[in-house]
């Protein structure tokens, strides 16, 4: 039996699961925070020194959990940059997380390129406030002299891999986390160079994009490090998801992603196409509001929490007696209508109260991420099922509509730390990989998560009026606004 270790160095912290290499069974697990607010406060900060990740990683493995560990997968924050000198120092502290500092930067890009089409055919996605590219942009614009110090630019994960590995002249990446840089295409393989030109005002050194399965390499004590990834594609890793299998993730904002053969170029800038962590390709879709709409709804209604929310929505039923809300409370990305808010129709005596305006939060959150899978199923994404992730998930309103109303099966998984888990599994594929008993083109058969099977049973066509009642309301409001 071969034991290895996967790491997730989240924005708030690191987690570390050490699992049998065979059947992923976790054996040991540590954790330990990340700095939350920035020193002058107001939250968690834009920038952080990288050194902080480097800290946590250690404390979260103090106590001799990786004893007997033969191999380490990485997986980090999406949307990290670490711009580095000439010499492999930070040039200044890593800019990381939601960064709105950039937004003026990502329409610039848009512009400068010749529009959003030109960015989809070029790396399948259009600049976002939160991507690499766009930091760059800013970084050329706000601080020109660490700019133009800039000489080699990596991502959280790729920066502790090559800490883990002592820094060496080789330095790697793989596709999952290049696909989100908005310098790499999934399409071609490649980086954009010019891309990075354009962004930052020089070339720079990029990491060696390598394979699912092949290792970055090896400590000097023989610890294999394998190719690291993202956040996300490591948790899509960890949850086992397959052809057919879509993951709504239920944060402030929302996301459905799914697995799929080949990359999708959309020229509306809706999807994201990033590679994920095996090989076949990760097109992402994103929400601005999703448990958000939950937390609004609450406030408004003088309720202290989601549970008291869930409980009301529950005296309701489905249709919420005719109310209809468009949940686009600080805009929207799909549909695209950055400066709308929100629209609540529907209103007469009858629907006046509290419950159905709690079932009508819960059904416009669900039903704006229903549009979301619909981007994905016309562009030919096949999803045969829903993997419902995030804390919402497990209220008994959002379990009682999902089902109808994304008109499918409905998993939602025991909580864990999948995206470490996902990381421990690509290191034991690597691990494999480099003793000759597992194939580079299949990764190791784990278990898959444990998990609640929602089926839309005899509601499927409720579900499906209701989901109506929504696209009539957001038509009238938006007319176009969403063209699947």
């Amino acid at each position: 039996m071969g034991i290895v270790a996967g790491l997730d160095s989240s924005p708030d912290f690191t987690r570390i699961v050490v699992c049998d290499s065979e059947t992923g069974a976790v054996l040991r697990q540590g954790y330990a925070p990340h700095p939350l607010e920035s020193p002058e406060g107001g939250g968690r900060p834009a920038d952080v020194d990288p050194q902080a990740w480097l800290l946590s990683l250690g404390e979260a493995a103090g106590g001799g959990l990786l004893e007997g560990v033969q191999a380490i997968g990485v997986s980090a924050q999406a949307n990290s940059v670490v711009p580095l000198d000439s010499q492999g120092n930070t040039v200044r502290p890593a800019m990381v997380g939601g960064d709105k500092r950039s937004q003026v930067a990502a329409a610039d890009l848009v512009d400068a390129l010749g529009g959003r089409e030109a960015w989809a055919q070029a790396v399948g996605c259009v600049p976002q406030a939160a991507q690499p590219v766009t930091k760059l942009r800013w970084l050329a614009r706000n601080e020109p002299e660490a700019a133009a110090r800039t000489a080699v630019l990596l991502q959280a994960h790729d920066w502790l891999v090559w800490q883990l590995l002592g820094r060496p002249v080789r330095r790697t990446t793989d596709r999952g986390g290049a696909s989100g840089t908005g310098y790499w295409s999934a399409a071609s393989s490649g980086y954009r160079p010019d891309l990075v030109e354009l962004a930052l005002g020089h070339q720079v050194m990029l990491p060696e994009v390598i394979g699912p399965a092949d290792a970055a390499g090896t400590t000097p004590e023989g610890l294999l490090i394998s190719a690291g990834t993202g956040e996300t594609q490591a948790a899509a890793f960890g949850l086992g998801i397959g052809l057919g299998d879509a993951v709504v993730s239920l944060g402030a904002s929302g996301s459905v992603m799914a697995v799929h053969t080949e990359p999708l170029v959309d020229q509306s800038g809706m999807i994201t196409a990033l590679a994920d962590a095996t090989g076949m390709h990760l097109p992402v879709v994103t929400t601005l509001n999703a448990v958000r709409t939950l937390r609004g709804a609450a406030e408004l209604l003088g309720v202290g929490d989601l549970e008291s929310l869930s409980e009301l929505a529950m005296k309701s039923t489905p249709g919420s007696h005719g109310l209809v809300l468009l949940p686009y409370l600080e805009g929207e990305r799909t549909p695209n209508l950055p400066h709308t808010a929100g629209t609540l129709a529907g209103l007469r005596r009858e629907s006046m109260k509290p419950e159905h305006l709690a079932r009508a939060a819960f059904e416009g959150m669900l039903c704006g991420l229903a549009d979301a899978l619909d981007v994905l199923r016309a562009r030919g994404v096949d999803v045969r099922r829903v993997f419902l992730l995030g804390a919402a998930a497990e209220l008994p309103a959002v379990q009682a509509a999902a089902p109808a109303l994304f008109g499918t099966q409905v998993v939602v998984p025991q909580p864990a730390d999948y995206a470490a888990i996902g990381s421990a599994r690509q290191a034991a594929w690597a691990l494999g990989v480099s003793q000759g008993t597992l194939d580079p083109r299949t990764p190791p058969g784990w278990q898959g998560a444990v998990a609640q099977v929602l089926e839309p049973g005899e509601e499927l066509a409720v579900g499906q009026a209701v989901r109506q009642q929504f696209v009539s309301v957001r038509e009238q409001t938006h007319p176009g606004a969403l063209h699947v």
